[in-house]
């Protein structure tokens, strides 16, 4: 092989490497944006929940004014625990911001769970199961 073309081939190789390595690579702003999109898509997903527990309990007025103000209070838990995990002053590196967004999707995808229970029947002869598929 001529001189010339081992330069070319060698070029092209680093050019290919390059582009390969750089593809797959994320910054950690990248990450830090993913994670708040995942939580926030979490946060949409349960106020379509909390909505259709509305709906579907329209005229349950206790238990309406109860739901909301247990969500109220779980809101005020979030946060709080949010802090007790991450508190402010604290300095979590340029991570921060991404673990914080993780912790509130999986707090968030948790109460969206539970709320849940609320649009589905509750199994036959479940004697404690409350208000949750009872009206």
């Amino acid at each position: 092989m001529k001189p010339i073309q081992t330069k070319i081939l060698l070029a092209f190789a680093v050019m290919l490497f390059a582009i390969n390595f750089n593809s797959y690579g994320q910054t950690q702003a990248n990450m830090n944006a993913d994670a708040y999109s995942t939580w926030k898509k979490a946060d949409k997903e349960l106020n379509v929940v909390y909505k259709q527990i509305l709906k579907k309990y329209t005229g349950q007025t206790t238990f309406l004014n109860n739901l909301k103000k247990a969500q109220r209070l779980w809101i005020q838990l979030r946060d709080a625990e949010l802090a007790v995990k991450y508190p402010d002053g604290e300095d979590f590196g340029s991570v921060g911001p991404m673990c914080k967004s993780s912790y509130l999707e999986k707090l968030t995808r948790d109460r969206t769970k539970s709320l849940r229970a609320w649009l589905t029947k509750a199994p036959e002869g479940d004697v404690c199961n409350g208000t949750t598929g009872a009206f």
